[in-house]
């Protein structure tokens, strides 16, 4: 699937330990893992790892893995979504084959195990509201109150279930517990909810239904009927291990799954929470979900990243039992990493500022040979058009430069990336005194870029033929939030940067970007790099900034 980011070789962390020591024991025979999803969002950056760390490791230990759907929520959960986590695990490059589940297959069957737990005296059935409770759960340091209700006979109990499923009763009347202790020391096991009724369509089973499951007894109950041998989820979940070992222990289920704790994904200058990133897209603070300022991994793809960038960051990251926060910079420094590897290179002029050559033949384009990828020889050459009139970006520009600005300025030698070398003879202005076109010459021996008495230039400008160039939306995009930790204050909303979009109207690149597909990505000589928006037509190409060229985490890990 992905490979370590240490180099060749077996990995090392206390996950595939785990799984190293219970084949070697015969414990289990073969490994099953599972990606279990909530279909009530898109997924974010922060599920790549779990994605990665489920799939890799079934194919590393020659067994495979299960995607779920852990649909136990109808009112948050929509078909949009369950079809965008496909379409996200197929992105990172993982392979689910025939095996596709929803918890939702197996409601008959958690229903009936409910029934077991009632006739067995550990489950009933409470008339306490959900604030109810709450109040009598207790706290970390007070034990909890049993509910009026607890001590009902199995007979009651079960007559009262039935009743419940068959819509007896309205939403929140009743629900099932689970009956364990109410002085645990671990709150999610004083006699948690197994079952509550709620009347919403559910999106396979309709209105079949009136009562669902709880995430925590149906997880548990899923991974068992499927054979999964490790369980892996996130920190969160290590408090709820308890309960699901108890489940497991106290049903006849066909299997007894392990539970094996990592931590999870965070970034800074990002929120990865469903509810927080639904409040960004519900308040129109972001263009919908696949926003490339999003932390979703549609927003990423239509940004530009790759899926081998991010194969590279999780392992990166790696897997460990502590929670951490992972600079953002070091997701950056993959994509720039991947991409300057694999993205061929264009030229494009994202603030244009005209330049005349005087001595270059009216009327004549000749096409000069540029260089793809430098870091790919196999990637070949492309011709680019070249006249007599073109643009250069404003800012290579000043009329009166400062010592260390090496850039076009009056009287001063250039080179035109696979072009010539070009001199400054006069500056035009508007009525306003603003710049507007440079009037220049051109050394034709230097067509290529070399001056054949060897004189140098200290700086080389990328531009766009005027007669040739295709104008272009571009959207340049930066941190979504001002501060590493955004909300921290209570208002995540306060946070927002006015600076994380960008957009340039009236860019001019050359023409073989137009030919470009949606998604195809590209470095702008100098500027970063780009792929083409869905938005994008033949008739005018819609580029997003993936990442600029610029590396931070480069520039932090060489300071030590």
């Amino acid at each position: 699937m992905t490979s370590n980011g240490d180099g060749d070789g077996e990995r090392l962390d206390f996950i595939r330990g785990i799984i190293r020591e219970d084949l070697a024991s015969g414990k289990h025979s073969g490994v099953v893992t599972r990606f279990p999803p909530e279909p009530n969002g898109y997924l974010h950056i922060g599920h790549t790892k779990s994605i990665l760390l489920n799939f890799g490791i079934a194919e590393e230990f020659g067994g495979h893995c299960h995607l779920r759907f852990d649909d136990t929520n109808p009112v948050k959960e929509e078909l949009e979504y369950i079809e965008s986590i496909k379409e996200d695990v197929r992105w990172l490059g993982c392979d689910w084959g025939e095996h596709l589940y929803h918890a939702s297959d197996y409601f008959e069957q958690l229903y009936e195990w409910a029934e077991h737990l009632v006739k067995a005296g550990k489950a009933y059935v409470d008339d306490l509201s959900a604030e109810e409770i709450r109040a009598h759960r207790g706290t970390l340091t007070e034990p909890g109150t049993a509910s009026p209700y607890r001590e009902r006979d199995v007979e009651e109990n079960l007559e009262l279930l039935r009743a419940m499923r068959d819509g007896a009763y309205p939403d929140g009347a009743k629900v099932l517990r689970a009956k364990i202790d109410m002085a645990a020391g671990n709150i999610n096991m004083r006699d948690p909810v197994l079952y509550r009724i709620l009347r919403a369509t559910h999106p396979r089973t309709g209105d079949r239904w009136c009562i669902y499951p709880t995430y925590d007894y149906a997880h548990g109950q899923s991974d068992a009927i499927e054979h999964i041998t490790h369980s892996l989820c996130t920190l969160e979940f290590e408090d709820h291990r308890p309960l699901y070992d108890w489940l497991v222990d106290n049903l006849p289920v066909p299997s007894k799954p392990r539970q094996i704790e990592f931590a999870r994904l965070n970034l800074n200058y990002t929120v990865l929470s469903k509810r927080r990133l639904l409040q960004l897209v519900n308040g129109g603070h972001v263009n919908g979900w696949d926003d490339p300022r999003m932390p979703t991994i549609s927003g990423i793809r239509r940004r530009g990243y790759s899926p081998e960038a991010i194969h590279d960051f999780v392992d990166r990251v790696g897997v460990a039992k502590r929670n951490s926060v992972v600079d953002l910079a070091l997701l950056e420094h993959c994509v720039r990493t991947d991409l300057n590897r694999t993205a061929d290179r264009r030229m494009g002029v994202l603030r244009p500022l005209k330049v005349v050559i005087d001595n270059y033949p009216e009327g004549e384009t000749e096409e000069l040979e540029a260089v793809n990828n430098p870091e790919d020889l196999a990637a070949g050459t492309r011709l680019v058009p070249f006249g007599r009139e073109l643009y250069i970006e404003r800012d290579d520009f000043m009329e009166d430069p400062p010592k260390k600005f090496f850039r076009l300025a009056p009287g001063r030698e250039v080179r035109l990336r696979y072009a010539y070398f070009i001199t400054c003879r006069e500056v035009v202005k508007n009525d306003d005194g603003e710049v507007v076109e440079l009037r220049c010459t051109y050394d034709p021996e230097t067509r290529g870029g070399d001056s054949p008495d060897g004189r140098k230039v200290k700086a080389t400008l990328h531009w766009a033929s005027a007669a040739h160039a295709v104008a272009a939306e571009v959207r340049l995009y930066d941190h979504l939030f001002t501060r590493p930790d955004p909300g921290a204050d209570g208002d995540m909303l306060a946070d927002l940067s006015d600076n994380s979009l960008q957009v340039i109207d009236n860019a001019l690149l050359e023409p073989s970007i137009a030919a470009l597909a949606p998604g195809e990505r590209f470095q702008l000589e100098r500027l970063g790099y780009f792929c083409v928006d869905p938005d994008a037509t033949a008739a005018r190409p819609v580029l997003n900034r993936t990442v600029t060229l610029r590396d931070t985490w480069a520039k932090v890990k060489a300071k030590g």
